[in-house]
């Protein structure tokens, strides 16, 4: 199961960043884009968190 929660994470980072590019582009207000992205950010920061070797 680890090894799924990196491939999730970043496939979900690749699913937000779409949908804020999508709502850059209907031209939803930027306050919406902005934390749609920063949901894809954290989401791919995690993934590359989990890969990270060591015990924090």
């Amino acid at each position: 199961m680890s090894g799924a929660v990196p491939v999730v994470l970043f496939a979900l980072a690749g699913i937000l960043v779409g949908g804020a590019w999508s709502l850059y582009k209907q031209g939803a207000h930027r306050g919406v884009v902005a934390v749609v992205g920063l949901f894809a950010l954290v989401s791919a920061a995690g993934g590359v968190a989990w890969l990270m070797p060591g015990e924090v």
